[in-house]
């Protein structure tokens, strides 16, 4: 099979099949271009998503990714973005390996084609130009032919004229005989060119042509054959990465599989573990019985308490008000401790006898009031501000222990850090003492000296967290005990007296307050006006609150509440700290807002929403 013998008089039909060919090629390679556009494209957008979703470095994001099922997730977008170069490499491979070559061997393929349909050419006009010879001597010797019939003719009628002279007979034969000479001599000519003629004529059919169409059909072949080539190419690229990209989807199950339930339930627990103790069980309250009032409508100087253990109740009973001011606040907030477990709600110092109205009238005249020290009052600023205290009182015991056990650790590697870095001064300050040329030993002293301040001052610093630590986990129950239900009650700590500067104690909340001194604090007198304010109408409630812990009532205005209790809002907190909460008609006062979770209701008339 060749196409110079079965098709030799197709030349323009093989001209326009090769150049479809090369079309094909062409087309394959522009496809494969656009693939690897389309895997760039595709591999960037991959890389996008996965930046997209990676977590944001000093962020709460990155906390987040604690938990197996969120590390699983960012092993999935690290195992999608080797995905992704994977389809990056695969464009390369086929930039390279196909499309490269094959732009290459297009550019090859039409010069040959163009050389081979050159000689095709050329033979064809050979060929032509022959016949036209063959052709003109052919034409040439049919006249010439002619033309000595003629003279034939005309000499044979001149020899039959009697009239004609001898002479003119002589000339017409010479003519003639000149025309059969020229016919002769066409005739020979013709002949020549003839048998030439034929000869090329095989020669471009049998020779010529079978070999110019042979090159084009193997020329035609080979490009077949590499377009073949370059398709298997094009699988074999994507084979080549097929067990990469299946490592990538192993390691997206692998980390699947990692997902541990149990471990992420135990870091919520540890995250957000407050350390308190559930409260107890709620009192019956029988309201069968008249509520005993607790304090006398028509005395004025009936003691109040009188070492009882029970709850007092100040603030706002029917006809009972601060002196000189309506509906006042109580003084400065009452001692509270980090925990509800440091509440002052146990044994109590016996109360005194309530002293005549003139001799405490006196005595509120004349007592200072108690000034805060400058650093209590920086603090409780810095709170309100916002700012996280130095010692994170601000949070629940079992996160500050969390805090100060990461603070101390943290420390702790600044401190070998630098001891690390002082030993390796101290090695070459004694390789400087053993070889001078090397260089000073005094030169190191500045720096060693510094370190060494550091190293100082980092230890003080660990030893203050340790020492909050310490505290911490002393006020703490032992972790993994069973906790055990106080119906509310806690362990009550002694509280000490400061006489020059209230030392700063923690409350539940994180907030400050100053431990007063008996001396120096102002005693404002609870007194009873039994005609004065009878006829004032009591607060409407705008809300309800329950309590978080036992608050012992011991300052004027408060009242006592007990873990658990449920009250109603009648003023909520104004910004300092105190809610002001009634128990029944007779029964209110003010606690610490860090004591309640309160409710308000929505439809009451100035009730703000409150978390």
């Amino acid at each position: 099979m060749s196409w110079g013998t079965e098709l030799w008089d197709q030349f323009d039909n093989l001209e326009k099949h090769t150049q479809w060919g090369i079309d094909i090629l062409e087309k394959y390679i522009k496809f494969v271009k656009e693939r690897t556009e389309i895997e760039l494209s595709y591999a960037k957008q991959l890389r996008n998503l996965s930046k997209k979703y990676q977590p944001k470095k000093n962020s709460r994001e990155e906390e987040e990714y604690r938990y197996t099922a969120c590390k699983a997730f960012l092993s999935t977008l690290n195992e999608t973005n080797d995905y992704a170069g994977q389809h990056e490499v695969v464009s390369e491979n086929m930039t390279s390996q196909i499309t490269m070559g094959l732009a290459r061997y297009v550019q090859e393929l039409k010069q040959e084609r163009k050389s081979h349909f050159h000689d095709g050419r050329k033979a064809q006009q050979h060929i032509e130009t022959c016949w036209k010879q063959l052709e003109s001597s052919k034409r040439r010797f049919e006249r010439d032919c002619k033309e000595a019939d003629r003279a034939q003719q005309y000499f044979e009628k001149m020899d039959a004229d009697i009239n004609v002279t001898k002479a003119d007979v002589e000339k017409a034969r010479q003519q003639a005989q000149l025309r059969h000479q020229m016919a002769e001599e066409s005739k020979a000519d013709y002949s020549s060119i003839l048998q030439k003629f034929n000869h090329e004529q095989r020669e471009y059919y049998y020779t010529h042509i079978p070999t110019i169409f042979q090159k084009i059909q193997e020329m035609e072949e080979r490009r077949i054959v590499r377009l073949g080539e370059s398709m298997k190419t094009y699988a074999e690229v994507d084979r080549q990465v097929i067990p990469i990209i299946g490592k990538c989807l192993d390691g997206i199950v692998k980390a699947a599989e990692s997902i541990d339930q149990k471990n992420d339930s135990q870091l919520v627990i540890e995250a957000y573990k407050s350390g308190f103790e559930p409260p107890g069980d709620i009192e019956f309250e029988d309201y069968t019985q008249p509520m005993k009032r607790t304090v006398s409508e028509n005395s004025l100087s009936n003691s109040r308490g009188e070492g009882k253990a029970e709850p007092k109740f100040g603030g706002k009973s029917k006809g009972k008000l601060w002196p000189f001011i309506k509906k006042n606040k109580p003084p400065p907030p009452p001692p509270a401790s980090a925990s509800p477990s440091a509440v002052p709600n146990g044994p109590q110092s016996p109360k005194q006898q309530k002293e005549p109205l003139s001799h405490r009238f006196n005595e509120f005249m004349t007592s200072k009031p108690k000034i805060h020290c400058f650093r209590s009052l920086k603090r409780g600023l810095s709170l309100k501000l916002g700012a996280t205290p130095e010692d994170f009182s601000n949070l629940p015991p079992e996160q500050r222990r969390k805090k100060l056990q990461q603070k101390v650790d943290e420390l702790n590697k600044d401190i070998q850090k630098e001891v690390d870095q002082r030993d390796a001064i101290t090695k070459m300050k004694d390789v400087y003492l053993k070889n001078p040329q090397m260089g000073d030993p005094a030169s190191l002293d500045h720096k060693l000296t510094e370190v060494s301040q550091n190293i100082e001052k980092l230890r003080l610093e660990a030893q203050k967290f340790e020492a909050w630590l310490a505290e911490v986990e002393g006020r703490l129950p032992a972790r993994g005990e069973q906790a055990r239900r106080q119906s509310g009650l806690y362990d009550v700590q002694t509280t000490p007296t400061v006489n020059n500067c209230a030392q700063a104690r923690e409350s539940p909340d994180g907030s400050y307050t100053e431990e007063q001194s008996q001396e120096s604090e102002v005693k404002v007198l609870a007194v009873d006006f039994d005609d004065e304010f009878d006829d004032e109408e009591p607060l409407p409630a705008i809300g309800t609150c329950k309590a978080l812990y036992t608050f012992d009532g011991q300052n004027e205005g408060t009242i006592s509440v007990v873990e658990g209790e449920t009250l109603y809002v009648i003023e909520e907190d104004k910004g300092d700290g105190w809610t002001r909460i009634r128990r029944n008609e007779d029964e209110e006062g003010y606690v610490p807002t860090s004591y309640v979770e309160v409710y308000l209701d929505k439809n009451a008339k100035g009730a703000k929403t409150y978390i």
